[in-house]
Protein backbone atom coordinates (compact mmCIF):
# COMPACT_ATOMS: atom_id res chain seq x y z
CA UNK A 1 0.00 0.00 0.00
CA UNK A 2 1.17 3.68 -0.66
CA UNK A 3 1.58 6.24 1.71
CA UNK A 4 2.06 9.76 0.46
CA UNK A 5 2.61 12.95 2.08
CA UNK A 6 3.65 16.54 0.73
CA UNK A 7 6.13 15.58 -1.99
CA UNK A 8 6.39 17.33 -4.87
CA UNK A 9 9.35 18.73 -7.60
CA UNK A 10 10.62 21.22 -5.70
CA UNK A 11 11.08 18.04 -2.75
CA UNK A 12 9.62 20.97 -0.25
CA UNK A 13 9.10 17.69 2.09
CA UNK A 14 10.76 14.93 2.35
CA UNK A 15 8.16 11.90 3.38
CA UNK A 16 8.81 9.12 1.07
CA UNK A 17 6.16 6.80 -1.09
CA UNK A 18 6.97 3.38 -1.95
CA UNK A 19 5.33 2.64 -4.24
CA UNK A 20 3.96 -0.89 -5.86
CA UNK A 21 4.23 0.39 -9.47
CA UNK A 22 5.48 -2.39 -11.64
CA UNK A 23 6.38 -4.01 -8.71
CA UNK A 24 7.15 -7.72 -9.26
CA UNK A 25 4.97 -7.23 -12.48
CA UNK A 26 6.76 -7.38 -16.17
CA UNK A 27 8.42 -4.30 -17.07
CA UNK A 28 7.12 -2.91 -20.76
CA UNK A 29 9.47 0.23 -20.83
CA UNK A 30 13.21 0.52 -22.33
CA UNK A 31 14.50 4.18 -22.71
CA UNK A 32 17.38 5.04 -23.96
CA UNK A 33 19.39 7.97 -21.95
CA UNK A 34 22.24 9.98 -23.14
CA UNK A 35 25.45 9.63 -20.57
CA UNK A 36 27.94 12.39 -19.52
CA UNK A 37 31.43 12.25 -19.35
CA UNK A 38 31.98 12.54 -15.73
CA UNK A 39 33.61 10.88 -12.71
CA UNK A 40 32.49 7.22 -13.01
CA UNK A 41 30.64 7.76 -16.40
CA UNK A 42 31.37 8.12 -19.83
CA UNK A 43 29.74 10.16 -22.40
CA UNK A 44 27.68 8.08 -24.93
CA UNK A 45 23.96 6.50 -24.28
CA UNK A 46 22.74 3.82 -22.23
CA UNK A 47 19.59 1.71 -22.63
CA UNK A 48 17.73 0.76 -19.47
CA UNK A 49 16.50 -1.30 -17.67
CA UNK A 50 19.95 -2.62 -18.94
CA UNK A 51 19.78 -6.07 -19.85
CA UNK A 52 20.82 -9.25 -17.87
CA UNK A 53 21.88 -6.97 -14.68
CA UNK A 54 20.12 -5.21 -11.77
CA UNK A 55 19.54 -2.23 -12.31
CA UNK A 56 19.33 0.61 -10.08
CA UNK A 57 17.73 3.92 -11.24
CA UNK A 58 18.01 7.27 -9.59
CA UNK A 59 16.25 10.20 -10.98
CA UNK A 60 17.35 13.49 -9.27
CA UNK A 61 17.94 17.81 -10.10
CA UNK A 62 21.02 19.48 -8.96
CA UNK A 63 18.54 21.92 -7.84
CA UNK A 64 17.06 19.18 -5.64
CA UNK A 65 17.88 19.95 -2.03
CA UNK A 66 16.88 16.18 -1.16
CA UNK A 67 18.52 14.71 -4.23
CA UNK A 68 21.47 15.41 -2.23
CA UNK A 69 20.78 13.51 0.95
CA UNK A 70 20.11 10.72 -1.44
CA UNK A 71 23.41 11.16 -3.28
CA UNK A 72 24.88 10.92 0.19
CA UNK A 73 23.70 7.00 0.73
CA UNK A 74 24.04 5.71 -2.90
CA UNK A 75 28.03 7.02 -2.33
CA UNK A 76 27.83 5.29 0.41
CA UNK A 77 26.39 1.95 -1.11
CA UNK A 78 27.68 1.96 -4.45
CA UNK A 79 30.74 0.75 -3.73
CA UNK A 80 29.23 -2.24 -2.11
CA UNK A 81 27.39 -3.41 -5.07
CA UNK A 82 29.19 -2.14 -7.97
CA UNK A 83 30.34 -5.95 -9.51
CA UNK A 84 26.43 -7.15 -8.63
CA UNK A 85 24.43 -4.19 -9.86
CA UNK A 86 24.55 -1.21 -12.32
CA UNK A 87 24.05 1.96 -10.48
CA UNK A 88 22.79 4.97 -12.76
CA UNK A 89 21.74 8.86 -11.87
CA UNK A 90 19.70 10.88 -14.27
CA UNK A 91 18.72 14.49 -14.40
CA UNK A 92 16.19 15.83 -16.66
CA UNK A 93 17.45 19.36 -16.37
CA UNK A 94 17.73 21.00 -19.41
CA UNK A 95 20.98 22.55 -20.68
CA UNK A 96 21.28 26.36 -21.74
CA UNK A 97 20.47 29.41 -19.95
CA UNK A 98 21.56 29.26 -16.08
CA UNK A 99 22.29 25.66 -16.16
CA UNK A 100 25.59 23.85 -18.96
CA UNK A 101 26.30 20.24 -18.55
CA UNK A 102 29.60 21.75 -16.52
CA UNK A 103 27.34 22.72 -13.70
CA UNK A 104 25.70 19.24 -13.49
CA UNK A 105 29.48 17.30 -14.20
CA UNK A 106 30.68 19.87 -11.00
CA UNK A 107 27.53 19.14 -8.92
CA UNK A 108 28.45 15.54 -9.26
CA UNK A 109 31.62 15.98 -7.92
CA UNK A 110 30.29 17.96 -5.41
CA UNK A 111 28.23 15.13 -4.63
CA UNK A 112 30.68 12.03 -4.81
CA UNK A 113 29.04 10.68 -7.94
CA UNK A 114 31.55 7.93 -9.33
CA UNK A 115 28.79 5.57 -11.21
CA UNK A 116 27.00 6.45 -14.58
CA UNK A 117 25.85 9.78 -15.24
CA UNK A 118 22.59 10.34 -17.65
CA UNK A 119 20.83 12.90 -19.18
CA UNK A 120 16.78 12.83 -20.26
CA UNK A 121 16.42 16.49 -20.72
CA UNK A 122 12.75 15.39 -21.96
CA UNK A 123 11.92 13.13 -18.94
CA UNK A 124 10.96 10.23 -21.18
CA UNK A 125 12.55 8.30 -18.46
CA UNK A 126 10.34 9.77 -15.56
CA UNK A 127 7.81 9.42 -17.28
CA UNK A 128 8.19 6.01 -18.23
CA UNK A 129 8.60 5.07 -14.52
CA UNK A 130 5.37 7.00 -13.43
CA UNK A 131 8.03 9.22 -11.36
CA UNK A 132 5.68 12.23 -9.77
CA UNK A 133 9.29 13.79 -7.50
CA UNK A 134 12.19 13.65 -6.66
CA UNK A 135 14.39 12.02 -5.40
CA UNK A 136 12.78 8.80 -7.16
CA UNK A 137 14.74 5.52 -6.96
CA UNK A 138 14.02 2.53 -9.53
CA UNK A 139 15.20 -1.16 -9.07
CA UNK A 140 15.05 -3.57 -11.69
CA UNK A 141 15.91 -7.12 -11.80
CA UNK A 142 18.08 -8.93 -14.43
CA UNK A 143 15.18 -9.30 -16.75
CA UNK A 144 14.33 -6.20 -16.41
CA UNK A 145 11.15 -6.18 -14.11
CA UNK A 146 10.87 -3.53 -11.69
CA UNK A 147 10.65 -4.76 -8.58
CA UNK A 148 10.77 -1.83 -6.11
CA UNK A 149 10.12 2.00 -6.82
CA UNK A 150 10.40 4.99 -4.14
CA UNK A 151 10.01 8.71 -4.34
CA UNK A 152 11.94 10.81 -1.58
CA UNK A 153 15.50 10.28 0.34
CA UNK A 154 15.71 6.49 1.46
CA UNK A 155 17.76 5.07 4.59
CA UNK A 156 20.63 3.35 3.86
CA UNK A 157 19.61 0.91 5.67
CA UNK A 158 16.70 0.17 3.70
CA UNK A 159 17.93 0.48 0.39
CA UNK A 160 20.66 -1.70 1.20
CA UNK A 161 17.99 -4.62 2.66
CA UNK A 162 15.99 -3.91 -0.87
CA UNK A 163 19.03 -4.66 -2.41
CA UNK A 164 20.20 -7.72 -0.96
CA UNK A 165 16.96 -8.96 -1.17
CA UNK A 166 17.23 -9.13 -4.93
CA UNK A 167 20.21 -10.40 -4.97
CA UNK A 168 19.35 -12.86 -2.57
CA UNK A 169 16.65 -13.75 -5.06
CA UNK A 170 18.86 -14.22 -8.41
Amino acid sequence: MAALGGLGLTGGSIVAMESGFLSGQESDFTETVETIDARGSEAGEITLPRPNTPTVIDLFATWCAPCRKQMTVLSGLVPEYTNRLTFISVTNERFGGTLTKEDVRAWWRKNDGDWTLGHDPESDLMSALNAEGLPYLAITDASGTIQWTHSGVIAASMLRTRLDTLLDGT
